[in-house]
């Protein structure tokens, strides 16, 4: 694959790799930039490099394949899912809290995707990378909620290509701290990496981070909290908690992003497993026969977390 770079704004090779390599993740792309396996004006270069108008890339795509095809065998996970809705296609899951959706340096066999391969054997979609079979979007280990699964590489090229296009939608509700005066709002805020390396984000200096953009509309308010509705119209890490504590809103329980400097001597009891963010609503279009499919979670089905402290809030706001 040869590329011409026409766009005279700056932006650094692996960000605009992912809009060509959909079936792959940015850390895959890092690392096949890494393995040299991209060349700009035929020479390897950094993932961090800022292309140029007129660069030439030339993505070894056979190169790339055998890289990523070297990826180590997955161990099943007997673990029991909650379905939401499957088809030969593709599968729409209801995450629980505390559970990893791919493997990593952590944990690398008690995952989501794990427990996919002890449900599915092979027939899921490995484009995404054989250590992300069916993996088409992701959700925060300890963030619940609806997450879709492709099960053949037709679904997951439309799927991805949904997401990339923001037809797809995704909606999370979150309990967040303080009192809101702007009850709707768009926080478009870049983001950057805290630390090199560093799994923890923050918002960019002078915008040049990774674009990010999250709509934010308050359903109900409580005395020092609100349940919010948040939608991405991009998919970044963390991005509704760096967004929401940006703001001064942290997400209730989130230790990373500060939510416990924020929390009232009333909820001092009220304990939880980190952030209380809940992947609520998806929608897509059917990769086979076009029919737009809408899921949406009952509160009875929200983690035990996020309806143990709703119910307080509205105990409290009641009384």
């Amino acid at each position: 694959m040869n590329i011409i770079v026409e766009n005279e704004e700056k932006i650094r090779l692996d960000i605009f790799l992912k809009e060509y390599l959909i079936e792959l993740n940015r850390t895959k792309i890092a690392q096949c930039i890494e393995q040299g396996l991209v060349l700009v004006n035929k020479k390897p270069q950094k993932t961090s490099y800022k292309l140029k108008k007129g660069d030439n890339i030339e993505v070894l795509s056979d190169k790339i394949d055998s890289f990523i095809n070297t990826t180590k065998t997955l161990a099943p996970y007997e673990f029991e899912l909650d379905i939401v809705f499957e088809d030969d296609d593709l599968a729409v899951i209801n995450k629980p809290k505390n559970l990893l959706c791919h493997p990593t340096k952590f944990d690398d066999n008690k995952t989501l995707v794990n427990a996919l391969i002890y449900r599915y054997k092979n027939s899921l979609s490995t484009l995404g990378g054989l250590d992300r079979p069916g993996i088409v979007h992701r959700l925060d280990k300890n963030t619940a909620g609806l997450m879709v699964i492709a099960k053949t590489d037709c679904a997951y090229r439309s799927l991805a290509q949904q997401i990339k296009e923001k037809s797809a939608k995704r909606k999370y509700l979150a309990i967040c701290l303080g009192q809101f005066i702007e009850k709707q709002g768009i926080i478009d805020k870049s983001l950057v990496h805290y630390i090199k390396n560093n799994v923890k984000m923050t918002i960019a200096d002078n915008n040049e981070g990774l674009s990010a953009i999250t709509y934010y509309k308050v359903l109900e308010e409580f005395l020092g909290a609100a349940l919010v509705e948040l939608e991405l119209k991009t998919g970044r890490t963390h991005q509704i908690r760096v967004h929401m504590a940006s703001i001064n809103h942290p997400v209730f329980g989130d230790s990373l992003y500060g939510s416990k400097s924020f929390l009232r001597n009333e909820f001092y009891n009220l304990k939880t497993q980190e952030q209380l963010l809940q992947s609520y609503y998806l929608s897509f279009n059917h990769p086979k026969t076009g029919e737009l499919k809408e899921f949406e979670l009952k509160e009875e089905n929200f983690s035990k977390d996020f309806i143990k402290v709703l119910n307080f809030l509205r105990r409290k706001n009641e009384s």
